[in-house]
């Protein structure tokens, strides 16, 4: 499956550092930025997902929600 730019994701129920989450009562009303990264220790994973990170508060502000999945 693959999603593209205004794509509605399927929700699923998955345990995060925040906690169970179930997808869509996480985002609730809010934008989100569904963040991928093919391993952990990549350069994906080292600089642009730690900026998303470290940008949470800017996306905040915008009514945006960023989660990174990986397949590890």
């Amino acid at each position: 499956m693959s999603l593209k730019l205004g794509d509605i994701a399927p929700d699923f129920e998955q345990e995060s550092s925040e906690g169970k989450i179930r997808f869509h009562e996480w985002l609730g009303n809010s934008w989100g930025v569904l963040f991928s990264h093919p391993a952990d220790f990549t350069p994906v994973c080292t600089t642009e997902l730690g900026l998303t990170a470290k940008l949470k508060e800017d996306f905040a502000k915008r009514g945006v929600k960023a989660i990174a999945l990986s397949v590890d």
